[in-house]
């Protein structure tokens, strides 16, 4: 398998994580999102949308979108398991795992940012005040779901990992990023941390790829 991505890239960054742990060999050609690269001609060949991750797995055109590829993985590879067998309880996960990559992540992507400050001239300092109330609002429901719903185990839903750990640790580590105040999330931060000691997510880890400060 071969993908495209970006260390800063939370959708990229739950992909790395479901290959990893599923035991997938895979090489990652990095693009660089703050120098535009995902909007050359090459690249736009392989993703219209100009976004990261973009999964080739043999013959074919490549798989996008970050949910659709943590689907497809689980459906067509073997071993850990990241969605839980019984309908309802996959359908919680599944719930949980949209509140960030469908709800809250899209409003804080690159493109989001650039088109409010450039096409409404919104100062960077509004532009991270929109950018923080997406982070909490998403941070709050989750909170709140991972706090009173009885499904709520040592992981999002009970005691293994499944796809909405991957969006949940994508999300935390932004707030890293981002300077989010992470204190009202105590049951958020047990899972994201829970994530974060597994080998697999720590090598996955945005700040441990290329391009990321420090590497």
């Amino acid at each position: 398998m071969h993908m495209y991505g970006n260390w800063r890239s939370a959708a990229a960054f739950r992909v790395r994580i479901a290959l990893k742990l599923k035991g997938i060999a895979f090489e990652e050609t990095f693009i660089d999102l703050d120098a535009g690269d995902q909007h050359e001609p090459e690249f736009r060949k392989i993703n219209p949308q100009g976004a990261v991750p973009a999964l080739f797995d043999g013959d074919g055109p490549p798989l996008t979108q970050s949910l659709a590829i943590l689907d497809y993985l689980e459906e067509t590879r073997g071993g850990v398991r990241l969605l839980p067998e019984e309908p309802r309880a996959r359908a919680r996960a599944r719930s949980l795992a949209q509140v960030v990559a469908c709800d809250t992540h899209p409003l804080y992507v690159p493109r989001v940012r650039t088109f409010l400050m450039e096409q409404y001239g919104l100062p960077r300092e509004r532009m991270l005040d929109f950018l923080r109330n997406a982070f909490e609002t998403g941070l709050k429901t989750l909170e709140t779901r991972l706090g009173t719903e009885p499904g709520t185990g040592r992981f999002c839903q009970g005691d293994a990992v499944s796809h909405a750990d991957l969006c949940l640790v994508s999300l935390w580590v932004g707030t890293g990023i981002f300077g989010i105040d992470t204190a009202p999330y105590p049951h958020v931060a047990r899972i994201a941390e829970a994530c974060l000691a597994l080998p697999e997510v720590a090598e996955a880890h945005p700040l441990r790829q290329p391009g990321a400060p420090g590497v």
